[in-house]
């Protein structure tokens, strides 16, 4: 009797392990925030869900927050939001962000995700080339960002944040 019980309970845990291993290599992954980059929209503590598979059918879109490997130290892992797209130039001048698309029109980003009179500071001017993508951190003051280091490469990302579970009475899907 307690064998069979005992083969009943090691065929459970071998098919919960088949099930959710692959989900969590290769689908969804979770990530606990660290640090003020991002506030007041993600602080530290959120317990997020990165989505790992969307984009290996379509390419990050502006505005979507997104988890990477760090480009200047690739044991760390950063939260930003896209803002400039490849092949776009993006052009930081007195707190505003311009944006050059290749088709030569340019606008100015309207940020709403931003807290009201929040400015972005630097002055800059960057042509992103194939597979790069321009972040920052909405706490525009205290994020270290594509500003420093430059534009992300493709191959980094990991995922965008799909769902945030914690804390509770701040569960929010993104992007479904």
């Amino acid at each position: 009797m307690w064998r069979k019980i005992f083969w009943e309970n090691l065929e459970m845990i071998f098919i919960a392990i088949l099930i959710v291993v692959p989900i969590r290599y290769f689908l969804i992954q979770p990530f606990i925030v660290h640090g003020s980059s991002m506030e007041p929209n993600f602080n530290t503590q959120d317990y997020l869900i990165i989505d790992e598979l969307t984009y290996r059918f379509r390419n990050p879109s502006r505005y979507e927050v997104i988890v990477f490997k760090a480009p200047n130290h690739l044991d760390q892992y950063y939260i930003k939001r896209v803002i400039g797209l490849p092949f776009e130039t993006i052009e930081i001048k007195n707190g505003q962000i311009t944006i050059t698309n290749t088709e030569g029109g340019s606008f100015s980003l309207q940020e709403d995700f931003l807290p009201e009179g929040v400015n972005t500071a630097g002055s800059l001017e960057l042509t992103l080339n194939k597979n790069q993508y321009f972040v920052l951190g909405d706490n525009r003051v205290a994020s270290y960002d594509s500003r420093n280091w430059g534009p992300v490469e493709e191959s980094l990302i990991i995922g965008r944040v799909w769902l945030r579970l914690w804390p509770f009475q701040k569960i929010v899907a993104y992007g479904l």
